[in-house]
């Protein structure tokens, strides 16, 4: 298997939402605060794993690790849907992600 891209995940994304558009909310700018909400919703569940079973748990315990991986899917799902509501490009992320990275590596 081959490297995983943001160009991936949106059309995996894209896909989703098109087979769905009939009984999901439509993307655009107006469904962006919705599906952060829903995002958050999910953190908060890969939070609770973590609570429930331990940090070591989670690394280390096959079955808790599967159901913490499957929670962070579905946050970069919601994460690449706020992204399609707003446009926001592949490239557009990694300029912006490049710069905070040199901007923080010379904050301290």
């Amino acid at each position: 298997m081959g490297d995983f891209t943001i160009e991936d995940m949106l059309a995996i994304q894209q896909a989703l939402q098109e087979k769905y558009k009939d009984e999901w909310e439509p993307i655009g700018p107006e469904a962006g605060k919705h599906k952060l909400l829903w995002m958050l919703g999910e953190v908060g569940e890969v939070i609770d794993i973590i609570k429930k079973n331990g940090d070591q748990k989670a690394v280390e315990d096959a079955e808790v690790r599967q159901h913490l991986v499957e929670e962070m899917a579905d946050v970069l799902m919601y994460y690449n849907d706020v992204l399609l509501c707003y446009g926001i490009s592949e490239q557009e992320l990694k300029e912006a992600y490049t710069a905070k990275f040199k901007k923080n590596m010379t904050r301290w």
